[in-house]
């Protein structure tokens, strides 16, 4: 056969091949596109599995922290309540020492347990770890109203630094005061108070309590809202500060108003010899306001056994002082009050009794008193009980005989 040339048979074989290699490249090409389909559906499974997945994870991790925090709270809530510790640190956090060492706020959610449990916490370590100044606290017990806060304001002004103010009223009671007044935002969470009754004592106790939750307030002082003072602020201050007794009147009194209202219930715990009478309006420094707050078997003596007629008010704390802290007392008060006209109420004073000689007849009355262990006639730093009359006459005085 030439060169060249193929017969019909070699055709047959040549298209034979051909049609076989086309066969095999179809074969070729349709598996790999099926490779391929299969490979971009298992790539969308995959991808639609992760975005499952992912979702599924994000959910479970919002319930989860959300059931956390439910369960953290409740937990948290349940061994440490919320109305027990929360004392209103204002924008300082209580766990700050500022925040814990002088609460700006004085509203808070305790009980009276739970508030002279807080408040007689003392401290082991007598350094302390920040620049103390040692303030007066002026606790105002009242039904309503302060007829004389303007002139408190004006004996307040200029030593912000020394004093804290406390006020005790009926509970319903918003006392009106401006912004700039040291009265303002000074209400203590209060209770109902009967005169005659207990609840004069759990006042007074509510009252240091709370001034005692400020850790700079060295001496206590019960006011009224018909007292007024009758010296300057330093006067006043350098006085209380730096005197080494307490101020709390306490005598025997072997009348029926003394004496006559013992019950022989409250014997062997108190004893007649040891049954004592005196003015409400005390003067305490710090470690007595501690012990008075956190005493509860003769207060819960009283509580049962000093009905009306007994007065708690007039026998608990000159009681309590004399059986155990007489040394630290000097048995008076500094607040001035006349008893000579009789009845159950002291003297009342109007405008028309303010004037110059009226203040230093007060100071000056005669009475020699002792003060750090020597005799003096500067024994009343404040008086009572003027009528709200008595303001304007009061005012005037401010710049000459008060000097305030």
């Amino acid at each position: 056969m030439k060169p060249g040339l193929r017969s019909r048979g070699d055709e047959e074989e040549g298209n034979n091949k051909n049609n076989l290699a086309c066969g095999y490249d179809y074969v070729n090409k349709l598996a790999l596109n099926n490779s391929s389909k299969d490979w971009s559906i298992g790539l969308l499974k995959v991808v639609s599995w992760l975005v499952i997945f992912m979702a599924g994870t994000v959910f479970g991790l919002l319930v989860s922290a959300h059931f956390s925090r439910y369960v953290s709270d409740s937990s948290y809530q349940l061994f440490f309540p919320p109305n027990l510790y929360t004392a209103d640190c204002d924008t300082v956090s209580c766990s700050n020492l500022r925040g814990f060492v002088n609460p700006k706020k004085l509203i808070h959610q305790m009980t009276d347990e739970e508030l002279f449990w807080r408040a007689s916490m003392v401290p082991k370590k007598m350094e302390y770890p920040f620049k103390r100044v040692p303030k007066v606290a002026f606790m105002f017990l009242t039904k309503g109203p302060l007829p004389f806060a303007p002139l408190w304001d004006q004996f307040f002004k200029g030593h912000e630094e020394f004093f804290s103010v406390y006020v005790h009223a009926m509970p319903n009671y918003k006392l009106n005061a401006s912004v700039t007044s040291a009265f303002y935002g000074r209400q203590i969470p209060s209770q109902a108070v009967e005169w005659g009754s207990v609840s004069l004592a759990d006042a007074e106790k509510r009252l240091l309590a709370n001034a005692l939750l400020d850790f700079s307030n060295e001496r206590f002082v019960l006011l009224s809202e018909s007292c007024i003072p009758i010296y300057d602020f330093t006067t006043v201050y350098k006085y209380l500060t730096q005197s080494v007794d307490s101020f709390a009147d306490s005598f025997d009194d072997p009348s029926r108003n003394g004496r006559g209202r013992y019950s022989r219930h409250m014997w062997p715990d108190i004893k007649l010899y040891q049954w004592r009478k005196g003015s409400q309006w005390f003067e305490l420094n710090r470690e007595l306001a501690v012990n008075i707050i956190s005493e509860t078997k003769y207060y819960n003596i009283f509580r049962k056994y000093c009905k009306p007629s007994c007065y708690p008010d007039e026998h608990y704390i000159p009681t309590y002082l004399n059986m155990f802290y007489g040394s630290l007392n000097s048995n008076r008060s500094v607040t001035w009050v006349d008893w000579s006209r009789g009845g159950p109420h002291p003297a009342m004073f109007g405008a028309s009794d303010v004037t110059e000689d009226f203040i230093r007849t007060i100071r000056n009355n005669g009475t020699i008193c002792t003060y750090n262990a020597r005799p003096t006639s500067l024994c009343y730093l404040f008086a009572r009980k003027f009528a709200p009359s008595a303001l304007e006459p009061l005012l005037n005085l401010t710049s000459t005989v008060l000097k305030f």
